[in-house]
């Protein structure tokens, strides 16, 4: 009932790292909020909790993760078009260009 976690023989599904290894130095933006809020006599003991949100080894840089929004899903919309013009051109061909074919236009005028 809890889980299948009652036997005792399962771990977590996660390991939860250790706090030492995120530093607010190796993440350039919150650095410079660290050193604004020292400039104003303040101190922000939790921006430490944030270095994972930056971490490159994790999320990429910021170039990799705008890259990745836009171009998302291309190559499957991409083939999808490729497929609908050519499917079009097909139609075009056999099926609807012998009944409604381009040549007839004006000849019933």
């Amino acid at each position: 009932m809890g889980g299948g976690h009652e036997h005792g023989h399962h771990s977590p599904p996660y390991k939860i790292p250790d706090y030492r290894i995120y530093k607010v130095e190796d993440v350039p933006i919150l650095l410079k909020t660290q050193q604004a809020l020292a400039a104003k006599g303040l101190k922000d003991p939790w921006l430490r909790n944030e270095v994972w949100r930056y971490d490159p080894k994790h999320w990429g840089t910021e170039s990799e993760r705008t890259r990745g929004y836009f171009l998302r899903g291309f190559k499957y919309g991409f083939a999808a078009f490729v497929l609908t013009i050519i499917g079009t051109e097909i139609y075009d061909r056999t099926i609807g260009g012998g009944k409604h074919g381009h040549e007839d236009h004006g000849k019933h005028h």
